[in-house]
């Protein structure tokens, strides 16, 4: 990172890089850098430090400085571990500990649904037995046949995602929103990074120097960004300077619980 850094008077007496460093440790950590990512502390000393210049009408020294940064900014598709910390009709919020946007949409917490009464999302995954359905039809008093292990089954495969319970997610996107006032009111410019399928050829120089392209199993994805321009004059909430949406509908993802349950089993047995 490139920045200017101001030392104020009274830490003239002090040598230069260690207030500088000083102002970096105040100024950046705990905060979100517009398309970069949430920084969690100083990288180092700095790489380079220029002039102190002073300016009329201030009596601050101010250095351009060259230093690291280090920064949390998962990458698409990476599987990072979390808890939840809120459920509701649009998704489930997850935190880091360190970081609490992070958002899992109804549409990627399939198979689950959500529970109107205890207010938790219950993942219903349907497992398909090779031996055949073992339903047993019962005769009411009323004449009407009713199958007992339907209502059973589905009561056994209800895993409910309550609160504070460790969870595994994918990352979808990220996405960046920076707000500024201006005369025309409240303006937020966001910014998506998400994968974006191949590209023809019209638009492959475009994206090439827009985004990073790896090749896996023979096909070529890419890492797209998107921006916008929103007028959040009328708005209630201002969204967040970063937000990771994410995604369980794979394999392996979901409440740890589940899949270290099975794992252990499957060790038990084999000790057997």
């Amino acid at each position: 990172v490139c920045a200017s850094i101001s030392i104020p008077p009274s830490a003239f007496a002090l040598p230069a890089e260690k207030s500088i460093n000083m102002e970096i440790d105040k100024k950046y950590p705990n905060r979100v850098i517009y398309d970069t990512g949430l920084v969690i502390c100083r990288w180092g000393p700095p790489v380079q430090i220029g002039d102190g210049i002073c300016v009329p009408g201030n009596g601050d020294a101010h250095y351009e400085v060259v230093f690291r940064l280090l920064v949390f900014r998962p990458f698409v598709d990476e599987v990072c571990v979390g808890k939840i910390c809120q459920c509701s009709e649009e998704g489930v919020r997850v935190t880091t500990g360190f970081f609490n946007d992070v958002f899992i949409p109804r549409f990627e917490l399939r198979p689950s649904r959500y529970d109107a009464k205890s207010g938790l999302w219950i993942w219903t995954p349907s497992f398909d037995d090779d031996e055949g359905d073992d339903e047993v039809a019962v005769k009411t008093e009323d004449g009407v046949e009713t199958k007992e292990d339907e209502n059973n089954e589905e009561e056994e495969n209800r895993y409910e995602m309550y609160i504070g319970a460790e969870i595994k997610f994918k990352v979808k996107s990220l996405n960046f929103t920076k707000v500024t006032n201006t005369a025309k009111g409240v303006q937020a410019t966001a910014t998506t990074i998400s994968h974006s399928a191949k590209s023809d050829a019209a638009t492959s120089a475009r994206l090439r120097s827009l985004s990073i392209g790896s090749d896996k199993g023979g096909e070529q994805t890419r890492t797209r960004r998107r921006s916008s321009s929103l007028d959040l004059t009328d708005a209630d909430k201002v969204p967040a300077s970063m937000q990771i949406v994410a995604s369980i509908c794979e394999d392996g993802l979901g409440l740890a619980e589940w899949w270290s349950n099975e794992e252990g089993e499957e060790e038990a047995e084999e000790e057997e």
